[in-house]
């Protein structure tokens, strides 16, 4: 395992971090590896699109057709026949 030390960090964070840590259980330690595993993890992912997150979400419940993404149109209200 690597190792390294973090000098001329702030009071004010260091506080931060060890309350962080106190609230999830954690040694202050244990925080600072969470946090930099997800900061790397989330720089990795792929953002995907608005469409693709919505036929994601609603995949099991059948929606099977396409959602087109929508690029600079204005929110519009609903039409409602009635």
């Amino acid at each position: 395992m690597a190792q390294f030390i973090v000098r001329h960090l702030e009071e004010d964070v260091k506080a931060r971090l060890k309350r962080r840590a106190e609230q999830h259980g954690r040694s202050m330690e244990e925080e600072v590896r969470h946090i930099l595993r997800n900061a790397v993890k989330e720089q990795n992912q792929r953002v995907s699109r608005l469409g693709s997150r919505i036929a994601a979400r609603f995949a099991k419940a059948g929606l099977t057709a396409d959602l087109p993404e929508l690029h600079r149109q204005l929110p519009r209200s609903a039409e409602l026949d009635g």
